[in-house]
């Protein structure tokens, strides 16, 4: 950690996002890499073209995110380097495989899912234990997903990362005392994107196809509430601003431990809708995703009532 300071790979407060009290170091991603790395390597065989497209993929943001922690690339670089990411996924056959779908439909979707993903993750990791918390109950939920549809490699997967995110959590709990940076939200982004998008869903209803953006749906809502805020205001949709759903629950009443806590209970009971939304009739699931979205927009009606300017 002091090597880490010295060396200035380190998140320094700025008064505005960023409100620790003292500089503290990144590198959480490449540990979370690296313990993920670690565990497949015991437990799996890396004979199959998704697991090494995954491998393969991870590395590209891992080492993208690093090279942005230390503050020289654009926000287009970074973009173009998680393309590369998402398109070795895709040629290693991770993309949305629905057979109602057109191929190129379902490509087309599988790139903006995956671009979409990894970017909701680096969006939402602004405080301590939020990336990591909400990241490792999507990845508990997944891993029942998968587990339940008999999918053994995807659950080993799941639960690889899913160990590697605790572990993390222990370090990164408020007062965190190292940050996963953008190496570590790119990369959980990627991994939950592609393993979320790749489970089976549909064997009873079509409707339960958009289960991984209800399990994911925090993030996705973070995304989609900030870009929105932002495009009202005339602002560029990349650029940051302190305007994130946990930061206005922060400013409204609920401290930093009670908003990942809030945050995680609320991935658990998507997490479980998505699951009710797997086994029910059409009927049934299309009245629990009514539900959702209608929660989804009050909420975000309610959140942007929240004065941020003070």
């Amino acid at each position: 950690s002091s090597d880490l300071i010295r060396f200035g790979i380190v998140d320094r407060p700025d008064g505005r996002l960023k409100r620790q009290a003292e500089p503290v170091p990144y590198l959480g991603g490449l540990a979370i890499y690296l313990s993920f790395l670690l565990a497949l390597t015991a437990t799996l065989r890396f004979d199959s073209t998704e697991v090494l497209g995954l491998l393969l993929a991870g590395a590209i943001v891992v080492m993208l995110g690093l090279i942005d922690d230390l503050g020289v690339l654009s926000p287009w670089v970074k973009l173009a380097g998680q393309v590369v990411a998402v398109l070795t996924l895709m040629n290693a056959s991770i993309y949305i495989k629905l057979v109602f779908l057109p191929s190129w439909l379902a490509i087309a979707l599988s790139f903006l899912w995956l671009l979409g993903v990894t970017n909701a993750f680096n969006l939402i990791d602004i405080m301590d234990g939020l990336a990591a918390g909400v990241a490792a109950v999507a990845a508990l939920v997944l891993l029942l997903v998968a587990a339940f549809n008999g999918r053994g490699t995807y659950a080993i997967l799941l639960a690889a990362l899913c160990g590697a995110l605790a572990g993390f959590l222990r370090f990164n709990v408020a007062p965190a005392r190292i940050y996963m940076g953008d190496a570590g939200s790119m990369f959980i982004g990627l991994m939950l994107g592609a393993l979320a998008m790749n489970n089976s869903y549909t064997q009873v209803n079509r409707i339960a196809c958009v289960a991984p953006v209800v399990i994911l749906g925090v993030p996705v809502f973070d995304m989609l509430f900030v870009m929105y805020i932002r495009f009202r205001r005339g602002m560029p949709v990349m650029r940051g601003s302190p305007d994130h759903f946990a930061l206005r629950l922060r400013k409204w009443r609920l401290s930093t431990p009670q908003t990942v806590l809030l945050s995680c209970a609320v991935t658990l009971a998507l997490g479980l809708l998505a699951f009710g939304m797997m086994l029910a009739s059409a009927a049934v699931a299309a009245v629990l995703l009514a539900v959702i979205v209608a929660a989804s927009l009050a909420i975000g009606l309610l959140l942007r009532r929240i004065d941020m300017s003070l």
